[in-house]
């Protein structure tokens, strides 16, 4: 999370990395979800379906920059990760029905903690948990995971991850990296401001 060290009125954007999830494996998910037959909860939008790298909290939209910056230097794992969710759990402090791995490849712990080590001298601190790439069905969920008839077995892997802006319950891409060698790409439209 960020430190708040912004001055009072600043605008500030609520930020986080994430690996994007493709068009095809967001109607896959839409539909073994529908197929759970939920009673409990406000399911998330499959168009905002992802899997969190790194929450920054909000930031102040003049440290955006600076961020992409620090990312832009960040060393790649060798390999694209290749993730597997595989296990159906129902996260109960934070009231959220998931899908998560149950192993993590290490290159994508590799890209985690890359992000958190490029990110430290600008003020982002580690979280203080075990990193645990999941993909959330619902909020609010209450109870015990539901029966599915097919077990969740969805493989991700992206070609890029991606600095997203929350907004009124919308992601809105902001700059995306290759998870190869290349430099990063920012969204066309996106109102970075100028450092």
């Amino acid at each position: 999370m960020v430190q708040d060290a912004r001055p009072s009125g600043s605008p500030f954007k609520r930020l986080f990395f994430a690996l994007p999830v493709s068009d095809v494996q967001r109607r896959a998910l839409a539909q073994w979800r529908r197929g759970l037959n939920l009673r409990s909860g406000k399911p998330v939008p499959a168009a905002n379906f992802h899997v969190t790298l790194l929450f920054l909290g909000d930031v102040d939209a003049a440290q955006v920059p600076a961020i992409c910056a620090a990312v832009d230097q960040l060393a790649l794992p060798a390999a694209a990760p290749r993730l597997l969710l595989d296990r159906l759990q129902v996260w109960q402090r934070a009231s959220a029905l998931v899908l998560e791995a149950h192993q993590t490849p290490p290159a994508l712990l590799q890209l985690v903690y890359g992000l958190q080590q490029a990110l430290l001298p600008l003020g982002v601190e580690a979280a203080s948990r075990e990193y645990r790439p999941h993909l959330t069905l619902s909020r609010d969920y209450r109870g015990q995971p539901p029966e599915a008839s097919s077990a969740p077995e969805f493989y991700l892997a992206a070609r890029h991850f991606t600095l997203y802006e929350s907004r009124k319950g919308a992601y809105w891409p902001l700059a995306q990296w290759p998870l190869a060698d290349g430099p990063g790409v920012r969204i066309p439209g996106c109102t970075l401001p100028s450092a």
